[in-house]
C-alpha cells in the first residue's frame, strides 16, 4: 500500500511542477547539476518552502529556525511498524557517514500523527535513533501546508471503533528532501537507496554548496 502511494507521490511531483525534474543539464547554471545528473525545471522552490510547526520541545520554530544548514527531513509517525523506522535509521546512518568526512546534515523527522506523537513522545523517539535527529510536528493546518509545500503525502486511518481510537496506521510518501538554506530543495531520495549511496549523494551537493 505504502508503495503504491509513494508512486502517486512521485507523479503528484512530477504533474505538479510541470515536469520538474528532467534528465538534460545543457544551457544550465544549476550548481548543483553535476550532482543530481537533472535540471531543475521552473526552479527548486517549487518543492518545500515555508512551515511553522512545534519541535521536540514544545517550541514553535519555523523552517528558518530548522535549516540551517544543510537539512535532511522525513515525514512519517513513530508508531509505524517498519516503514518509517528503516527509512530514518537509514538517514541516519547516511548522516554519520558524512560526520566521519567532517560533513554536517541535521536529520528531522516531521511527525503528520500529531494525536499520538506529542512533543514528549517524539523526542524520546528521536533521542533514540541519533542524538540529533530533530523531531517535529503541530496542528493539523500547520502539518497540511508543511506537506502540501513539499509535495508529500499522507492519510491518517481514524479507526470505525471508538476503543481502537489509539490503534491505527497512518499512510504517507516515504521521500527524504536534502535542503539548504537560502537555496531550497537539493534533491529527494527514495527509500530504495542505501546509506552509503545516500551519503555519497550528499556529500556531492555539501561540496558544491560551499
Amino acid at each position: 500500500m505504502l508503495r503504491l502511494y509513494a508512486i502517486a507521490a512521485v507523479a503528484a511531483i512530477v504533474g505538479l511542477t510541470g515536469g520538474l525534474w528532467y534528465a538534460s543539464r545543457q544551457g544550465t547554471q544549476d550548481a548543483f547539476a553535476a550532482c543530481r545528473g537533472t535540471t531543475v525545471a521552473g526552479g527548486a522552490g517549487q518543492i518545500g518552502g515555508p512551515f511553522t510547526l512545534v519541535d521536540e520541545t514544545g517550541k514553535t520554530v519555523t523552517d528558518a529556525d530548522v535549516i540551517t544548514g544543510p537539512t535532511l527531513i522525513y515525514f512519517g509517525y513513530t508508531y509505524c511498524p517498519d516503514v518509517c523506522p528503516m527509512d530514518l535509521s537509514r538517514n541516519v546512518q547516511a548522516v554519520e557517514i558524512l560526520e566521519q568526512q567532517g560533513k554536517e546534515v541535521t536529520p528531522v523527522f516531521i511527525s503528520v500523527d500529531p494525536g499520538r506523537d506529542t512533543p514528549e513522545h517524539l523526542k524520546q523517539f528521536t533521542d533514540y535513533l541519533h542524538p540529533r535527529l530533530l523531531g517535529l510536528s503541530g496542528s493539523d493546518a500547520e502539518l497540511r501546508a508543511a506537506s502540501q509545500a513539499y509535495r508529500s503525502y499522507y492519510k491518517i486511518n481514524v479507526p470505525e471503533d471508538p476503543a481502537d481510537k489509539d490503534y491505527y496506521l497512518v499512510d504517507h510518501s516515504t521521500f527524504s528532501y536534502l535542503m539548504f538554506p537560502g537555496r531550497g530543495l537539493a534533491d529527494f531520495y527514495r527509500r530504495d537507496l542505501s546509506a552509503e549511496q545516500m551519503a555519497a549523494q550528499m556529500a556531492c551537493f555539501i561540496d558544491a554548496a560551499s
